[in-house]
């Protein structure tokens, strides 16, 4: 008997759906009222950021290591210091992608593994109290 072992970018569905992922991501955080001060230490036009955000997103979950191909190793912390992130950017960046997250993976199990380390690396990225 064999096992193999697949990645979770492979298990959600691959690129289609960490395309979604990203497209309802960025959706949400220009939409939603309650996700204003994420939204505004972003550029006014989000393209750039969502393509960035699907690119690491892609080889984070184990899939084509796109975002370092193009860009070098993603040194995120370093990168995102020209925003100011507290709390506040903090909390709703997870409000969009909890939400974006329930809506595109539709296996409970496999959000139950890809939340902790995403909610983790946004405390990471928190620079300002």
């Amino acid at each position: 008997m064999s096992e193999e072992t697949i990645t979770l970018y492979e298990a959600i569905g691959g690129d289609e759906t960490v395309k979604a992922l990203s497209r309802r991501f960025y959706e949400l955080m220009d939409t939603l009222p309650e996700a204003a001060h994420c939204r505004a230490v972003h550029p006014p036009d989000l393209t750039g950021s969502e393509e960035k955000f699907y690119e690491y997103l892609t080889g984070y979950l184990g899939g084509p290591p796109i975002y370092m191909q193009k860009r070098g190793h993603p040194m995120l912390r370093r990168r995102h210091f020209v925003a100011e992130i507290g709390p506040l950017e903090r909390d709703e960046w997870l409000l969009c992608f909890r939400r974006a997250l329930d809506e595109t993976i539709t296996h409970p199990k496999l959000r139950e593994v890809i939340w902790p380390p995403i909610e983790k690396l946004a405390f990471h990225m928190q620079n300002k109290e």
